[in-house]
Protein backbone atom coordinates (compact mmCIF):
# COMPACT_ATOMS: atom_id res chain seq x y z
CA UNK A 1 0.00 0.00 0.00
CA UNK A 2 1.07 3.64 -0.34
CA UNK A 3 0.94 5.97 2.20
CA UNK A 4 -2.60 7.40 0.74
CA UNK A 5 -4.33 4.06 0.73
CA UNK A 6 -2.84 3.36 4.02
CA UNK A 7 -4.81 6.72 4.78
CA UNK A 8 -7.81 5.76 3.29
CA UNK A 9 -8.29 2.63 5.07
CA UNK A 10 -8.86 4.62 8.61
CA UNK A 11 -10.50 7.66 6.99
CA UNK A 12 -13.07 5.52 5.24
CA UNK A 13 -13.64 3.65 8.52
CA UNK A 14 -14.13 7.07 10.44
CA UNK A 15 -16.46 7.46 7.56
CA UNK A 16 -18.24 10.81 8.77
CA UNK A 17 -21.43 9.84 6.51
CA UNK A 18 -21.74 7.09 8.44
CA UNK A 19 -21.29 7.82 12.08
CA UNK A 20 -22.78 11.06 11.85
CA UNK A 21 -25.74 10.32 9.85
CA UNK A 22 -26.55 6.77 11.42
CA UNK A 23 -26.38 8.64 15.26
CA UNK A 24 -27.75 12.15 14.47
CA UNK A 25 -30.95 10.85 15.41
CA UNK A 26 -29.80 10.00 19.05
CA UNK A 27 -27.64 13.09 19.00
CA UNK A 28 -31.24 15.29 18.50
CA UNK A 29 -32.67 13.57 21.29
CA UNK A 30 -29.71 13.85 23.95
CA UNK A 31 -28.76 17.86 23.29
CA UNK A 32 -29.84 18.76 20.41
CA UNK A 33 -28.77 21.17 17.91
CA UNK A 34 -26.15 22.68 20.37
CA UNK A 35 -25.03 19.96 21.43
CA UNK A 36 -24.77 18.40 18.18
CA UNK A 37 -22.67 21.49 16.61
CA UNK A 38 -20.78 22.51 19.65
CA UNK A 39 -19.74 18.80 20.78
CA UNK A 40 -18.07 17.64 17.44
CA UNK A 41 -14.87 20.07 17.94
CA UNK A 42 -14.57 19.33 21.42
CA UNK A 43 -14.39 15.73 21.03
CA UNK A 44 -12.94 16.17 17.73
CA UNK A 45 -9.73 18.14 19.98
CA UNK A 46 -9.75 15.80 22.54
CA UNK A 47 -9.50 12.74 20.02
CA UNK A 48 -7.13 14.30 17.97
CA UNK A 49 -5.18 13.87 21.08
CA UNK A 50 -5.20 10.37 21.31
CA UNK A 51 -4.70 9.79 17.94
CA UNK A 52 -1.31 11.82 17.92
CA UNK A 53 0.06 9.96 21.18
CA UNK A 54 -0.44 6.94 18.96
CA UNK A 55 0.97 8.03 15.93
CA UNK A 56 4.06 8.45 17.78
CA UNK A 57 4.03 5.12 18.84
CA UNK A 58 3.04 3.58 15.40
CA UNK A 59 5.95 5.11 14.74
CA UNK A 60 8.43 3.14 16.84
CA UNK A 61 6.84 -0.05 16.24
CA UNK A 62 4.83 -0.34 12.78
CA UNK A 63 3.35 -3.31 13.15
CA UNK A 64 -0.08 -5.88 12.02
CA UNK A 65 -0.10 -6.46 15.46
CA UNK A 66 -0.73 -2.35 15.78
CA UNK A 67 -1.84 -1.94 19.84
CA UNK A 68 -1.62 -5.00 21.58
CA UNK A 69 2.51 -5.26 19.96
CA UNK A 70 2.70 -1.26 21.48
CA UNK A 71 1.99 -2.87 25.04
CA UNK A 72 4.41 -5.76 25.15
CA UNK A 73 6.94 -3.27 23.98
CA UNK A 74 6.51 -0.76 26.45
CA UNK A 75 6.76 -1.95 29.61
CA UNK A 76 9.67 -4.17 30.98
CA UNK A 77 7.23 -6.03 33.12
CA UNK A 78 4.15 -7.75 32.80
CA UNK A 79 4.37 -6.92 29.11
CA UNK A 80 2.56 -10.11 28.28
CA UNK A 81 -0.62 -9.60 30.59
CA UNK A 82 -0.42 -5.44 29.25
CA UNK A 83 -0.75 -6.62 25.67
CA UNK A 84 -3.32 -9.73 26.00
CA UNK A 85 -6.08 -7.15 27.46
CA UNK A 86 -5.17 -4.37 24.62
CA UNK A 87 -5.95 -7.44 22.39
CA UNK A 88 -8.85 -8.52 23.54
CA UNK A 89 -10.35 -4.53 23.87
CA UNK A 90 -9.29 -3.80 20.48
CA UNK A 91 -11.33 -7.40 19.49
CA UNK A 92 -14.48 -6.19 21.11
CA UNK A 93 -14.08 -2.69 19.50
CA UNK A 94 -13.14 -4.08 16.04
CA UNK A 95 -15.86 -6.44 16.19
CA UNK A 96 -18.68 -3.85 17.49
CA UNK A 97 -17.58 -1.03 15.05
CA UNK A 98 -18.11 -3.75 12.26
CA UNK A 99 -21.50 -4.49 13.32
CA UNK A 100 -22.37 -1.04 14.42
CA UNK A 101 -21.72 0.49 10.65
CA UNK A 102 -22.97 -2.58 8.36
CA UNK A 103 -26.48 -1.94 11.13
CA UNK A 104 -26.61 1.94 10.43
CA UNK A 105 -25.74 0.94 6.32
CA UNK A 106 -28.91 -1.40 6.68
CA UNK A 107 -31.10 1.06 8.49
CA UNK A 108 -29.69 3.90 6.00
CA UNK A 109 -30.83 0.77 3.59
CA UNK A 110 -33.96 0.08 4.64
CA UNK A 111 -35.12 3.85 4.30
CA UNK A 112 -34.46 3.94 0.81
CA UNK A 113 -36.41 0.52 0.04
CA UNK A 114 -39.32 2.33 1.91
CA UNK A 115 -39.33 5.94 -0.07
CA UNK A 116 -38.76 3.50 -3.27
CA UNK A 117 -40.59 0.29 -2.47
CA UNK A 118 -42.13 0.30 0.36
CA UNK A 119 -40.90 -2.23 2.07
CA UNK A 120 -41.56 -1.15 5.75
CA UNK A 121 -38.84 0.01 7.75
CA UNK A 122 -38.99 -3.15 10.58
CA UNK A 123 -36.55 -4.80 12.76
CA UNK A 124 -36.47 -7.82 11.03
CA UNK A 125 -36.12 -6.29 7.75
CA UNK A 126 -33.22 -4.41 9.13
CA UNK A 127 -31.21 -7.49 10.40
CA UNK A 128 -31.87 -8.93 7.14
CA UNK A 129 -30.28 -6.46 5.38
CA UNK A 130 -27.47 -6.19 7.97
CA UNK A 131 -26.76 -9.91 7.07
CA UNK A 132 -26.71 -9.36 3.37
CA UNK A 133 -24.51 -6.62 3.66
CA UNK A 134 -22.12 -8.76 6.02
CA UNK A 135 -22.09 -11.47 3.74
CA UNK A 136 -20.94 -9.61 0.86
CA UNK A 137 -18.68 -7.79 2.82
CA UNK A 138 -17.13 -11.21 3.66
CA UNK A 139 -17.17 -12.40 0.11
CA UNK A 140 -15.09 -9.39 -1.10
CA UNK A 141 -12.43 -9.57 1.31
CA UNK A 142 -12.59 -13.43 0.81
CA UNK A 143 -12.09 -13.20 -3.13
CA UNK A 144 -12.12 -9.45 -4.43
CA UNK A 145 -8.76 -8.35 -2.44
CA UNK A 146 -7.07 -6.06 -5.20
CA UNK A 147 -11.17 -4.66 -5.39
CA UNK A 148 -11.12 -3.96 -1.86
CA UNK A 149 -8.04 -2.18 -2.43
CA UNK A 150 -9.81 0.06 -5.21
CA UNK A 151 -12.26 0.64 -3.08
CA UNK A 152 -10.52 1.92 -0.65
CA UNK A 153 -9.29 5.08 -2.77
CA UNK A 154 -12.34 5.37 -3.96
CA UNK A 155 -13.90 5.59 -0.82
CA UNK A 156 -11.68 8.97 0.43
CA UNK A 157 -13.11 10.78 -2.69
CA UNK A 158 -17.02 9.24 -2.25
CA UNK A 159 -16.76 10.68 1.39
CA UNK A 160 -15.29 14.25 0.32
CA UNK A 161 -17.40 14.59 -2.91
CA UNK A 162 -20.44 12.85 -1.01
CA UNK A 163 -20.21 16.01 1.67
CA UNK A 164 -19.57 18.63 -0.44
CA UNK A 165 -23.12 17.20 -2.56
CA UNK A 166 -25.03 17.36 0.33
CA UNK A 167 -24.47 19.96 1.92
CA UNK A 168 -24.96 22.41 -1.11
CA UNK A 169 -28.30 20.29 -1.90
CA UNK A 170 -29.20 21.28 1.40
CA UNK A 171 -27.80 24.67 1.35
CA UNK A 172 -29.01 25.71 -2.19
CA UNK A 173 -32.80 24.06 -2.96
CA UNK A 174 -34.25 24.42 0.16
CA UNK A 175 -36.85 27.12 0.23
CA UNK A 176 -36.25 28.04 4.16
CA UNK A 177 -33.73 27.18 6.73
CA UNK A 178 -33.74 26.26 10.27
CA UNK A 179 -32.04 29.94 12.44
CA UNK A 180 -28.82 30.94 13.31
CA UNK A 181 -29.71 31.04 17.01
CA UNK A 182 -31.99 27.57 16.62
CA UNK A 183 -28.79 25.59 15.14
CA UNK A 184 -26.18 27.17 17.66
CA UNK A 185 -28.06 27.31 20.50
CA UNK A 186 -31.06 25.06 21.20
CA UNK A 187 -30.83 22.44 24.04
CA UNK A 188 -32.93 19.36 23.47
CA UNK A 189 -34.20 16.76 25.85
CA UNK A 190 -36.06 13.48 24.66
CA UNK A 191 -34.32 11.45 27.00
CA UNK A 192 -36.67 11.09 30.33
CA UNK A 193 -33.28 12.11 32.25
CA UNK A 194 -34.53 15.24 34.23
CA UNK A 195 -29.92 16.54 34.63
CA UNK A 196 -29.02 18.64 30.95
CA UNK A 197 -25.39 18.47 32.28
CA UNK A 198 -25.87 14.41 32.13
CA UNK A 199 -27.72 14.55 28.99
CA UNK A 200 -25.40 16.48 27.19
CA UNK A 201 -23.15 14.47 28.37
CA UNK A 202 -24.34 11.47 26.53
CA UNK A 203 -24.83 13.69 23.56
CA UNK A 204 -21.09 13.82 22.89
CA UNK A 205 -21.49 9.87 21.54
CA UNK A 206 -22.20 10.86 18.28
CA UNK A 207 -19.08 12.32 17.79
CA UNK A 208 -16.93 9.87 19.51
CA UNK A 209 -18.32 7.58 18.05
CA UNK A 210 -17.58 8.78 14.72
CA UNK A 211 -13.96 9.67 15.44
CA UNK A 212 -13.43 6.16 15.96
CA UNK A 213 -11.44 3.04 13.78
CA UNK A 214 -8.11 5.17 12.75
CA UNK A 215 -6.17 2.53 14.52
CA UNK A 216 -6.74 1.05 10.96
CA UNK A 217 -3.29 2.76 9.41
CA UNK A 218 -1.44 0.99 12.67
CA UNK A 219 -2.61 -2.65 11.75
CA UNK A 220 -2.08 -1.82 7.64
CA UNK A 221 1.56 -1.05 8.28
CA UNK A 222 2.91 -3.95 7.39
CA UNK A 223 1.04 -4.17 4.32
CA UNK A 224 2.41 -0.01 3.54
CA UNK A 225 5.53 1.75 1.92
CA UNK A 226 7.52 3.76 4.13
CA UNK A 227 5.16 2.15 7.11
CA UNK A 228 7.23 4.12 10.42
CA UNK A 229 6.34 7.99 8.63
CA UNK A 230 3.23 6.55 6.40
CA UNK A 231 1.59 4.34 9.32
CA UNK A 232 1.38 8.04 12.09
CA UNK A 233 0.12 10.51 9.54
CA UNK A 234 -2.50 8.07 8.40
CA UNK A 235 -3.88 8.46 12.10
CA UNK A 236 -3.55 11.84 12.17
CA UNK A 237 -5.04 12.96 8.66
CA UNK A 238 -7.63 10.71 8.99
CA UNK A 239 -8.84 12.54 12.83
CA UNK A 240 -8.25 15.93 11.17
CA UNK A 241 -10.23 15.77 7.60
CA UNK A 242 -13.02 13.75 9.40
CA UNK A 243 -12.79 16.72 11.81
CA UNK A 244 -13.00 19.71 9.14
CA UNK A 245 -15.41 18.03 6.94
CA UNK A 246 -17.71 16.06 9.58
CA UNK A 247 -18.85 19.65 11.31
CA UNK A 248 -19.60 20.93 7.70
CA UNK A 249 -21.27 17.75 6.80
CA UNK A 250 -23.51 18.88 10.29
CA UNK A 251 -24.60 22.69 9.61
CA UNK A 252 -25.23 21.49 6.67
CA UNK A 253 -27.88 18.94 7.86
CA UNK A 254 -28.83 20.56 11.26
CA UNK A 255 -29.68 24.25 9.16
CA UNK A 256 -31.92 22.13 7.08
CA UNK A 257 -34.25 20.95 9.77
CA UNK A 258 -37.88 21.83 9.11
CA UNK A 259 -39.82 19.89 11.03
CA UNK A 260 -37.88 18.81 14.22
CA UNK A 261 -40.74 16.57 15.85
CA UNK A 262 -41.59 15.04 12.52
CA UNK A 263 -37.42 13.71 11.51
CA UNK A 264 -37.41 12.40 14.80
CA UNK A 265 -41.10 10.15 14.68
CA UNK A 266 -40.34 9.41 10.69
CA UNK A 267 -41.72 5.94 9.90
CA UNK A 268 -38.17 5.45 8.04
CA UNK A 269 -36.86 5.39 11.94
CA UNK A 270 -33.74 6.91 9.97
CA UNK A 271 -34.34 11.02 10.87
CA UNK A 272 -31.60 12.45 8.12
CA UNK A 273 -33.76 10.64 6.12
CA UNK A 274 -37.00 12.74 6.81
CA UNK A 275 -34.70 16.05 7.19
CA UNK A 276 -34.05 15.23 3.42
CA UNK A 277 -37.48 14.70 2.07
CA UNK A 278 -38.69 17.81 4.00
CA UNK A 279 -36.08 20.04 2.64
CA UNK A 280 -35.68 18.70 -1.24
CA UNK A 281 -38.28 16.66 -1.36
CA UNK A 282 -38.75 12.05 -1.70
CA UNK A 283 -36.85 11.91 -5.17
CA UNK A 284 -33.82 14.32 -3.62
CA UNK A 285 -33.55 12.64 -0.60
CA UNK A 286 -33.35 9.11 -2.13
CA UNK A 287 -30.16 10.42 -4.05
CA UNK A 288 -28.68 11.82 -1.22
CA UNK A 289 -29.31 8.60 0.42
CA UNK A 290 -27.86 6.08 -1.89
CA UNK A 291 -24.31 8.50 -1.08
CA UNK A 292 -24.64 7.80 2.03
CA UNK A 293 -25.43 4.15 2.33
CA UNK A 294 -22.02 3.98 -0.65
CA UNK A 295 -20.16 5.70 2.07
CA UNK A 296 -21.44 3.74 4.52
CA UNK A 297 -20.82 0.72 2.68
CA UNK A 298 -17.20 1.65 1.88
CA UNK A 299 -16.87 1.99 5.83
CA UNK A 300 -18.17 -1.56 6.53
CA UNK A 301 -15.95 -3.28 4.18
CA UNK A 302 -12.83 -1.18 5.26
CA UNK A 303 -13.64 -2.37 8.96
CA UNK A 304 -13.80 -5.75 7.83
CA UNK A 305 -10.35 -5.71 6.20
CA UNK A 306 -8.96 -4.24 8.79
CA UNK A 307 -10.46 -6.11 11.72
CA UNK A 308 -9.57 -9.29 10.22
CA UNK A 309 -5.77 -8.08 10.61
CA UNK A 310 -6.03 -7.42 13.48
CA UNK A 311 -7.66 -10.96 14.42
CA UNK A 312 -4.46 -12.15 12.12
CA UNK A 313 -1.99 -11.03 14.23
CA UNK A 314 -3.69 -11.71 17.44
CA UNK A 315 -4.23 -14.93 16.60
CA UNK A 316 -1.39 -15.73 15.36
CA UNK A 317 0.23 -15.50 19.22
CA UNK A 318 -2.32 -17.65 20.01
CA UNK A 319 -4.34 -15.29 21.91
CA UNK A 320 -7.96 -15.72 20.41
CA UNK A 321 -9.74 -19.58 21.21
CA UNK A 322 -9.17 -21.52 18.18
CA UNK A 323 -6.18 -19.46 16.97
CA UNK A 324 -5.02 -22.15 14.35
CA UNK A 325 -7.81 -21.62 12.28
CA UNK A 326 -8.10 -18.06 11.85
CA UNK A 327 -4.32 -17.43 11.66
CA UNK A 328 -4.72 -19.05 8.74
CA UNK A 329 -3.73 -17.65 5.26
CA UNK A 330 -5.56 -18.39 1.99
CA UNK A 331 -2.97 -19.86 -0.94
CA UNK A 332 -4.56 -17.75 -3.41
CA UNK A 333 -5.01 -14.72 -1.79
CA UNK A 334 -2.27 -14.21 0.78
CA UNK A 335 -5.00 -13.15 3.40
CA UNK A 336 -6.59 -14.22 6.69
CA UNK A 337 -9.47 -15.10 5.12
CA UNK A 338 -10.90 -17.35 8.00
CA UNK A 339 -10.18 -13.71 9.97
CA UNK A 340 -12.82 -12.48 7.83
CA UNK A 341 -15.59 -14.43 8.44
CA UNK A 342 -14.88 -14.50 12.55
CA UNK A 343 -15.05 -10.76 11.78
CA UNK A 344 -18.58 -10.52 10.30
CA UNK A 345 -19.93 -13.69 12.16
CA UNK A 346 -18.73 -11.72 15.58
CA UNK A 347 -20.72 -8.67 14.42
CA UNK A 348 -24.02 -10.21 13.30
CA UNK A 349 -24.30 -11.76 17.01
CA UNK A 350 -23.42 -8.15 18.23
CA UNK A 351 -26.04 -6.80 16.11
CA UNK A 352 -28.79 -9.79 17.05
CA UNK A 353 -30.60 -8.21 20.43
CA UNK A 354 -31.29 -4.82 17.74
CA UNK A 355 -34.75 -7.31 17.31
CA UNK A 356 -35.97 -6.72 20.68
CA UNK A 357 -34.09 -3.78 21.93
CA UNK A 358 -34.87 -0.20 21.00
CA UNK A 359 -31.71 1.15 22.28
CA UNK A 360 -29.43 -1.43 20.76
CA UNK A 361 -27.54 0.41 18.52
CA UNK A 362 -26.80 2.82 20.69
CA UNK A 363 -25.48 0.26 22.85
CA UNK A 364 -22.88 -1.25 19.80
CA UNK A 365 -21.50 1.97 19.33
CA UNK A 366 -20.99 2.60 23.08
CA UNK A 367 -19.16 -1.09 22.79
CA UNK A 368 -17.42 0.06 20.36
CA UNK A 369 -15.81 3.57 21.16
CA UNK A 370 -15.25 1.86 25.28
CA UNK A 371 -13.62 -1.26 23.73
CA UNK A 372 -11.54 0.57 21.01
CA UNK A 373 -10.28 3.41 22.87
CA UNK A 374 -9.58 1.00 26.30
CA UNK A 375 -7.18 0.13 23.83
CA UNK A 376 -5.90 2.44 22.25
CA UNK A 377 -5.16 4.44 25.44
CA UNK A 378 -2.96 1.58 27.51
CA UNK A 379 -0.11 2.00 24.53
CA UNK A 380 -0.01 5.10 25.37
CA UNK A 381 -0.15 4.97 29.32
CA UNK A 382 2.35 2.85 29.09
CA UNK A 383 4.55 5.14 26.98
CA UNK A 384 4.03 8.10 29.43
CA UNK A 385 5.62 5.56 32.11
CA UNK A 386 8.54 5.36 29.65
CA UNK A 387 9.32 9.19 29.97
CA UNK A 388 12.94 9.65 28.17
CA UNK A 389 13.33 6.12 27.62
CA UNK A 390 10.47 5.73 25.16
CA UNK A 391 12.45 5.19 21.37
CA UNK A 392 11.21 7.39 19.23
CA UNK A 393 10.55 6.83 15.49
CA UNK A 394 10.87 9.22 12.90
CA UNK A 395 7.87 10.85 12.89
CA UNK A 396 7.09 11.99 16.95
CA UNK A 397 5.58 14.94 19.39
CA UNK A 398 8.99 16.04 20.95
CA UNK A 399 7.79 17.74 23.78
CA UNK A 400 4.81 17.83 23.44
CA UNK A 401 4.27 13.99 24.09
CA UNK A 402 3.47 14.14 27.40
CA UNK A 403 0.74 16.64 27.91
CA UNK A 404 -0.95 15.50 24.84
CA UNK A 405 -0.41 11.93 26.16
CA UNK A 406 -2.02 13.02 29.84
CA UNK A 407 -4.86 14.65 28.02
CA UNK A 408 -5.85 11.09 25.83
CA UNK A 409 -5.53 9.16 29.40
CA UNK A 410 -7.76 11.48 30.98
CA UNK A 411 -10.17 11.71 28.61
CA UNK A 412 -10.45 8.08 27.48
CA UNK A 413 -11.21 7.26 31.40
CA UNK A 414 -14.11 9.69 31.08
CA UNK A 415 -15.71 8.29 28.19
CA UNK A 416 -15.43 4.76 29.51
CA UNK A 417 -17.58 5.59 32.62
CA UNK A 418 -19.68 8.05 30.45
CA UNK A 419 -21.26 5.64 27.74
CA UNK A 420 -22.03 2.70 29.63
CA UNK A 421 -24.62 4.70 31.56
CA UNK A 422 -28.15 4.35 31.18
CA UNK A 423 -29.14 6.18 28.15
CA UNK A 424 -32.75 6.28 28.08
CA UNK A 425 -35.10 6.95 30.85
CA UNK A 426 -37.28 4.94 32.62
CA UNK A 427 -35.05 1.95 32.13
CA UNK A 428 -36.94 -1.06 30.88
CA UNK A 429 -36.22 -4.13 28.37
CA UNK A 430 -36.52 -2.71 25.84
CA UNK A 431 -34.20 0.74 26.93
CA UNK A 432 -31.67 -0.72 29.14
CA UNK A 433 -27.90 -0.49 27.33
CA UNK A 434 -26.02 -3.18 27.57
CA UNK A 435 -22.56 -1.93 27.00
CA UNK A 436 -21.70 -3.01 30.77
CA UNK A 437 -22.54 -6.34 30.23
CA UNK A 438 -20.69 -6.50 26.78
CA UNK A 439 -17.30 -4.72 28.61
CA UNK A 440 -17.45 -7.61 31.51
CA UNK A 441 -18.30 -10.50 29.80
CA UNK A 442 -15.24 -10.04 27.62
CA UNK A 443 -13.33 -8.56 29.85
CA UNK A 444 -14.19 -11.20 32.24
CA UNK A 445 -13.27 -13.58 29.98
CA UNK A 446 -10.04 -12.63 29.00
CA UNK A 447 -9.16 -11.95 32.63
CA UNK A 448 -10.36 -15.80 33.72
CA UNK A 449 -8.58 -17.06 30.92
CA UNK A 450 -5.66 -15.43 31.51
CA UNK A 451 -5.35 -16.21 35.33
CA UNK A 452 -6.37 -19.72 34.98
CA UNK A 453 -4.05 -20.40 31.54
CA UNK A 454 -2.83 -17.67 29.41
CA UNK A 455 -0.11 -16.38 32.14
CA UNK A 456 1.45 -19.82 31.86
CA UNK A 457 2.13 -19.46 28.39
CA UNK A 458 1.20 -16.01 26.39
CA UNK A 459 4.57 -14.34 26.03
CA UNK A 460 3.44 -11.53 24.25
CA UNK A 461 3.10 -11.33 20.42
CA UNK A 462 5.66 -12.85 17.94
CA UNK A 463 6.42 -11.11 14.90
CA UNK A 464 9.20 -12.84 11.94
CA UNK A 465 12.09 -10.79 10.94
CA UNK A 466 11.55 -11.78 7.11
CA UNK A 467 9.10 -10.01 5.83
CA UNK A 468 6.96 -11.82 2.83
CA UNK A 469 7.24 -10.64 -0.71
CA UNK A 470 3.56 -12.07 -1.53
CA UNK A 471 0.78 -8.80 -1.54
CA UNK A 472 -1.30 -8.69 1.68
CA UNK A 473 0.68 -11.21 3.85
CA UNK A 474 1.33 -9.66 7.23
CA UNK A 475 5.40 -9.73 8.07
CA UNK A 476 4.76 -12.77 10.22
CA UNK A 477 4.17 -15.09 7.68
CA UNK A 478 2.09 -18.61 7.20
CA UNK A 479 1.07 -20.82 9.85
CA UNK A 480 3.75 -23.00 9.02
CA UNK A 481 6.94 -19.91 9.71
CA UNK A 482 8.65 -20.55 13.15
CA UNK A 483 8.58 -18.42 15.84
CA UNK A 484 11.03 -16.10 16.22
CA UNK A 485 11.23 -14.74 20.48
CA UNK A 486 8.71 -12.06 21.34
CA UNK A 487 11.03 -9.06 21.42
CA UNK A 488 12.34 -9.32 17.54
CA UNK A 489 12.19 -6.00 15.88
CA UNK A 490 9.71 -6.38 12.29
CA UNK A 491 11.61 -5.22 9.11
CA UNK A 492 9.04 -3.25 8.32
CA UNK A 493 11.15 0.64 8.16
Amino acid sequence: MSGFSNFAVSFSIVSILSGCLTLYGTGMKTGGPALIIWGWPVVGLLTLCVGLAMAEICSSYPTAGGLYYWSAKLTRTRGPAWSWFTGWFNFLGQVAVTASVDYGAAFFTNAFLELRYGLAATPAHTMEIFAVILLVHGLLNTFGVRLVAVLNSVSVWWHLAGVAIIVGALALLPERHASASSVFTEFVNRTGFHSQFYVAMLGLLMAQYTLTGYDASAHMTEETQDAARSGPRGIVNAITVSLVAGWILLLGITFAIRDYDGALDSTTQVPPAQIFIDAIGSGGAQFLLLIVIGAQFFCGMASVTANSRMIYAFSRDGALPGSRLWHRISPRTQTPTNAVWLATSGALLLGLPALWNNTAYTAVTSISVIGLYISYVIPVYLRLRQGEDFPRGPWHLGRWSTPIGVVAVAWTAVISVLFMLPTASPITAESFNYTPVAVVVVGGFAGVWWLVSARRWFTGPHVSTTPSARPGLPTGGPVSSPQPTPDTEPETR
